[in-house]
């Protein structure tokens, strides 16, 4: 077991550190307005936080997520990944703790955020990549969260599992079958069938190109133009955001 957990810390740490999104980002808008109706367009979204701290990894936005019977105003958190910056706790050393669900300055920070700048009472949809997703996760499991907000829906993007069990609403995992990221937490020997089994895998054809796949797959509607805007594969959901409300916030790094 020590031998697959020290091997288990040397991948992660070394596929992290090489594989955050492109900062790039295709935003659907029509006016001050942005419709996502597949987990691609979304995954773009959440590029948007690769900005090498411009900006900060952690973005906020106000919207709608329609479904085929209901309607409900949501505030959008979206986590970018690991990016290494100076003062930014997106580094290699926060991939480790969070990866064994510990915890860790990003995760702190994003619970601040939201306390700071969410309605008490409002419901929230979380979507991260890499990192992002596993802070995502650890935010909806989190128990002020929990306590304050109504957590809907939680999307990653080439994530590991963490927090399962504890987790607030409906958690959608996905990861293109070549990205091994999401295999890399402590869950995949505590709880490997979970682990496993609530991954939603597509094939975006980067045969022995883990790397390239954990950059690049999610944000390609031909890959993932069949799971919408919450992670569900063949589902109906959509989020309709005001992009005049989406503020982007730092991520430092912080004694805790």
């Amino acid at each position: 077991m020590k031998k697959r957990v020290r091997l288990f810390t040397v991948l992660l740490s070394v596929l992290l550190v090489f594989s955050s999104f492109a900062a790039t980002a295709e935003v659907h808008a029509a006016g001050n307005t942005a419709t996502f109706t597949n987990a691609a367009q979304l995954a773009n979204y959440v590029s948007d936080g690769y900005n090498q701290g411009t900006k900060g990894p952690i973005t906020i936005t106000k919207g709608t997520l329609k479904k085929t019977f209901s309607s409900k105003e949501i505030y959008l958190v979206t986590l970018s990944g690991t990016e290494w910056v100076f003062n930014q706790s997106t580094e290699a050393l926060t991939d480790l703790f969070a990866g064994f669900n510990l915890g860790n300055a990003y995760y702190y920070n994003v619970v601040n955020v939201i306390l700071q700048n969410v309605p008490k009472g409002a419901n929230l949809v979380l979507a991260g990549h890499s990192l992002g997703g596993m802070i995502a996760q650890q935010v909806a499991a989190d128990a002020t969260i929990k306590a304050k907000y109504n957590v809907l829906n939680t999307v990653t993007f080439g994530s590991p599992l963490l927090a399962a069990g504890f987790r607030e609403g409906t958690v959608k995992r996905l990861g293109d079958i070549s990205d091994i990221v999401p295999l890399l937490s402590g869950n995949l020997f505590v709880t490997p069938i979970r682990a496993l089994l609530g991954l939603n895998r597509e094939n975006g054809g980067y045969y022995l190109k883990p790397i390239t796949a954990h950059k690049e797959s999610y944000k390609r509607e031909d890959v993932w133009s069949s799971y919408d805007a919450t992670g569900t594969k063949y589902g109906g959901a959509k989020l309709i955001l005001d992009l005049d409300t989406r503020r982007f916030y730092q991520s430092p790094i912080i004694d805790w």
